[in-house]
């Protein structure tokens, strides 16, 4: 199984940078994909960023040209870098991993347990 921690939340004042880390353990072979996702209060949980197995990369529309996706293989972690921040980007964030079996074809998602960005006006 697999394992997804982040962190790199915080507050920060509009026009600030975070930077998001979401380090991944356990059967980390099966990852076929990784997200970055968020939800507001009173909010449904929206798609961020998604990175791909073969390094492609797709950003929502709100966020294109402020954050950038990215992964370190090494250290099996993905980060999201937001530069540029609003009052409307604050949110609990989601990391998600898509798995799938090589054995059985068998897929599988697992989220983390999110981190609070908050950006102050």
């Amino acid at each position: 199984q697999v394992q997804l921690v982040e962190s790199g939340g915080g507050l920060v004042q509009a026009g600030g940078s975070l930077r998001l880390s979401c380090a991944a353990s356990g059967t980390v072979d099966a990852i076929t994909a990784m997200g970055w996702f968020r939800q507001a209060p009173g909010n449904q949980r929206e798609l961020v960023a998604v990175i791909t197995t073969d390094g492609s990369t797709t950003h929502a529309d709100s966020v294109k040209g402020r954050f950038a996706i990215s992964n370190d293989n090494a250290k099996n972690t993905v980060y999201l870098q937001m530069n540029s921040l609003r009052p409307e980007d604050t949110a609990v964030y989601y990391c998600n991993a898509a798995l799938q079996s090589r054995l059985t074809g068998i897929k599988a998602g697992v989220w983390g347990q999110g981190t609070q960005v908050t950006v102050s006006s």
